[in-house]
């Protein structure tokens, strides 16, 4: 009986292993068909020459603080994979029964931007950590970001950061304050759903997070947070009571309060 559970441990194993090498070598081909036809310099090209094109320089340190903070908290140290935000996806996915959680980085969603389908595929997923890993030799972490920020949708048909100023705020990026760089910050999550012209209500419980998780990640001091985080819950939102909280009385993830 030993040996015959030895045995269909190892042949289910085998299974596995097969299956997970064949779905690697599927995915590096669709990578590699990606990027024979648009290599990185030549879709970095095509973003650069977008109307409005935005240098990272040009860019807040509070907005792409913000950006990093709530997309992609170890952006700066991983090399284009999230080892620890994959195991966490992965937990939350097989907990639901399905896809809720991504793990994706920030060079990993503009790998799938730029190449592949938003389709939650497998073969797509290993693909997009191919190209993300290329990128990430390729292109120097600021260049990732720019590139990043000049390409993505932030709602109302504004496809680049400083169409999306403009729109919201009648703005320049380098011009934004502080209330409209966390607000900006967390559009992209779900465009549809975010943009402050079609859910203000919900824009602003989203940036509420923005800022947990600025805080959370040390780029936000306490003499800095109470205004911005006034302007969160009482900007044109005073009949929501769910966001209306008082800031002493919130607390961040790990229970301790949002404002000592």
């Amino acid at each position: 009986m030993k040996k015959l559970l030895l045995s269909i441990v190892l042949l289910m194993l085998t299974a596995m292993l097969c299956l997970g090498g064949y779905l690697t070598l599927k995915g590096y081909s669709y990578y590699k068909e990606a990027i024979e036809e648009e290599g990185l310099d030549e879709m970095a090209l095509r973003i650069r020459s977008i109307d409005n094109y935005t240098s990272i320089d040009e860019l807040p340190d509070i907005y792409k603080n913000a950006v990093i903070s709530v997309e992609d908290k170890r952006f700066y140290s991983h090399g284009g994979i999230d080892l620890i935000a994959i195991a966490r996806a992965l937990y939350h996915d097989l907990k639901a029964g399905s896809l809720v959680e991504g793990g994706s980085t920030i060079t990993q969603q503009l790998a799938k931007n730029q190449y592949f389908s938003q389709d939650k595929d497998i073969t797509r997923k290993i693909a997009e950590v191919f190209m993300a890993m290329d990128m990430e030799k390729h292109f120097t972490k600021d260049e990732i970001l720019e590139l990043y920020l000049n390409s993505i949708y932030f709602g109302d048909g504004y496809y680049c950061v400083a169409d999306a100023c403009e729109g919201y705020f009648g703005k320049e990026p380098s011009q934004i304050n502080d209330d409209e760089a966390t607000l900006l910050a967390g559009i992209p999550n779900a465009p549809s759903i975010y943009a402050p012209t079609a859910n203000p209500r919900l824009a602003r419980q989203r940036q509420q997070q923005v800022i947990r998780q600025m805080i959370e990640c040390g780029y936000l001091e306490s003499p800095s947070i109470r205004p911005m985080w006034q302007q969160a819950c009482f900007n044109g939102l005073k009949s929501t009571r769910a966001v209306t909280k008082f800031p002493t009385q919130c607390k961040m993830s790990n229970g301790s309060p949002l404002i000592q």
